[in-house]
């Protein structure tokens, strides 16, 4: 008695035991079978594909697997075979199953038996069980054979029959389908009257259905309807919030910002909102709007939440716009100099205003020639106390480039030295080794330089490694034509000019240097930093020729994706053509598919084309691809 006490416990475990595994092994089994199942059907191997799909519905009785089926049998042409598949389903149920009935008017559609096909449609609305699911069942199965008219009839009964259920939502989606955008836009904006949580939802619809808006009618619609909503029910913000999205995804930040104040001016929350639209405008280069936005949210008062960050940005976007529009204007610069002396003593010199101390410096040194305040602003920064070895590796790296703008290359390598010594496993160190190495290349030690550069080819990060091989190749191939390193010390020399930001004595250099070697295969690189220079100025055009004679004769060499992606960005951002840097984005992913520049590329490529559409692109497979659920970002 006392061993059966023992024994019977171990059988059940060993029972128990056996038949886990089996179930996993019957699981497993299952799993490999629809999947095989799903890629030949895939594959549009049907006559694979539909045996293994009939064991699959036995199996989990999943209607969609069913339907694979029945799509197998159709297209094999096996019609009455897969009528009769049907019509057994249907009298296995013990309540009506629509989706059947569905399944049914699709092979006599696919017959060309249009009228019985439309009864058995009809047949399917009529047997719907009066609840939310059955209709979202029964609609999903039409929009699985692309039956939106049928869908959206379905959604429509629903309505009339389920008084609290608008199906608003799914109705939308239906009528972007039939490219109804009318009726489209008055179920998303009713969706939003009633609760404006659905916002987010809304506007990512929205930008998914305008990616394929090919002429601009969804826009238009889009703007008229909204505005109508705006003006007849003005109490409902989520209109007001859905406009201003809409502006955004144009680039209309000034429009943007007028309609977020107001909002703000009715209700105090929308500083968030306009903290993110300065960002935004910032990204974008639109400077004036960004700063108007963070002048906004200081002007609320210091009690703001968002004033010391509206305060700090403000002060950053103002250095961005003197860098970039406006370099050569000395009475600018000071002025913002005492802007940042300002700033500082109010946010106080911490971890969170680092960058500001390093821009700060930079400003004083490269645009005021002032490099002793500089390096006492540094040395503050360097005195603030738990800073992180890169937080001290970037203030002290500015530190060097001041050294190097100050003539004393050996103060700076020292100090490069240290910060790489400092941050081995960080990408500040591999970016601090390339300064450091172009110092070396500066001074003229080009093949101390080139070593340094081969290794950082290796580089974790794709832009230090791609600006190390291509100084690397460049040193290589002018100290091999000739018997003295006279053009490449006179162009390092212009480099060196260039960093200093000495623009007027670097032209020289490169202007006689390319008079006095007009065959050297320095170029093309001439003409890249003529372009540079130009750029400085604003003298967008000129440097719009220099990269285009570049793409003309030298689009083969070294420079071709650099030149390619500059003159891309001076049609975005300076000359105004947007159609042509769209164009010129677009030509980047096929003619230099490895370049550094090819995510970047895609990304303004895309955003571009939702604006400013590809009419080249075409309509009928785009929408194809979408139908068969393909990404409308990943058309290419």
């Amino acid at each position: 008695m006392q061993r059966i006490k023992y024994i019977i416990p171990f059988l059940i475990f060993i029972f128990v035991l056996n038949t886990g595994s089996a179930q996993q092994r019957k699981q497993s089994e299952l799993q490999t079978k629809s999947s095989l199942a799903i890629r030949y059907y895939n594959a549009k191997d049907y006559e694979k594909a539909m045996p293994l799909l009939q064991e699959v519905y036995k199996l989990t009785r999943s209607t969609t697997y069913f339907r694979y089926y029945v799509t197998c049998l159709t297209e094999l042409h096996r019609y009455a075979e897969a009528e009769e598949a049907i019509q057994n389903e249907i009298k296995k149920q013990k309540a009506a199953r629509p989706e059947f009935y569905i399944n049914w008017g699709y092979v006599l559609e696919e017959q060309g038996r249009a009228d019985e096909a439309k009864e058995k449609y009809e047949d399917a609305i009529r047997e719907i069980q009066p609840n939310r699911g059955s209709y979202l069942t029964v609609a999903n199965a039409f929009m699985g054979y692309q039956k939106f008219d049928m869908a959206r009839d379905t959604y429509l009964k629903g309505r009339e029959q389920l008084p609290d259920q608008e199906f608003n939502y799914e109705l939308a989606r239906a009528y972007l389908y039939l490219r109804d955008y009318t009726n489209m836009m008055e179920e998303y904006l009713n969706l939003l009257k009633e609760d404006e949580k659905h916002l987010s939802r809304v506007q990512s619809s929205l930008s998914s259905a305008m990616r394929l808006d090919i002429d601009d009618g969804l826009r238009d619609q889009f703007r008229d309807q909204v505005l109508l909503r705006i003006q007849s029910d003005p109490d409902v913000l989520g209109y007001n919030r859905l406009f201003i999205w809409f502006l955004l995804q144009e680039k209309k930040f000034a429009s943007a910002l007028r309609q977020s104040i107001a909002i703000d001016r009715r209700t105090g929350e929308e500083a968030g909102q306009i903290a993110q639209l300065g960002d935004m405008a910032l990204r974008n280069k639109q400077y004036a709007e960004a700063k108007k936005a963070y002048k906004y949210l200081m002007d609320k008062g210091i009690e703001n939440s968002y004033f010391a960050q509206a305060f700090a940005r403000n002060l950053h976007a103002s250095y961005l716009e003197f860098v970039n529009e406006t370099p050569d204007d000395s009475a600018a610069g000071e002025e913002l100099a005492k802007q940042f002396n300002e700033g500082l003593e109010y946010l106080k010199y911490g971890p969170a205003t680092l960058n500001l101390v390093r821009e700060y410096a930079h400003l004083l040194t490269f645009y005021l020639n002032n490099t002793d305040t500089a390096l006492k602003v540094l040395e503050s920064g360097l005195k603030i106390p738990g800073l992180e070895p890169e937080q001290i590796g970037v203030l002290k790296t500015e530190m060097a480039d001041i050294y190097v703008y100050a003539n004393d290359p050996w103060e700076a390598m020292l100090i490069y030295s240290q910060v790489i010594d400092e941050n081995k496993k960080s990408s500040l160190g591999d970016e601090v080794k390339l300064k450091k190495a172009k110092l070396g290349y500066y001074m003229g030690n080009f093949s101390w330089a080139k070593a340094q550069l081969d290794v950082l080819k290796a580089s974790t990060s794709k832009l230090t490694a791609n600006d190390a091989m291509e100084l690397s190749m460049m040193i290589g191939n002018n100290l091999n034509l000739d018997t003295t390193a006279v053009p490449l010390t006179m162009f390092a020399k212009a480099d060196l000019l260039f960093f200093q930001n000495r623009n007027d004595e670097a032209m020289v250099i490169l202007d006689g240097l390319a008079e006095t070697y007009p065959y050297h295969s320095l170029v093309d690189d001439i003409l890249f930093r003529k372009a540079k220079l130009a750029m400085t100025v604003q003298d967008y055009a000129l440097a719009a020729e220099y990269y285009e004679a570049i793409l003309t004769d030298y689009s083969y060499d070294l420079l071709g994706d650099d030149a390619l992606f500059n003159l891309a960005e001076i049609y975005n951002y300076h000359l105004d053509q947007k159609e042509k840097a769209r164009d010129l984005y677009k030509q980047m992913l096929t003619a230099y598919p490895g370049s550094v520049y090819i995510e970047e590329s895609r990304k303004l490529y895309r955003e571009l084309r939702e604006v400013y559409p590809d009419e080249k692109l075409d309509q009928k497979t785009k929408e194809e691809l979408f139908m068969e659920g393909v990404k409308p970002d990943e058309f290419e």
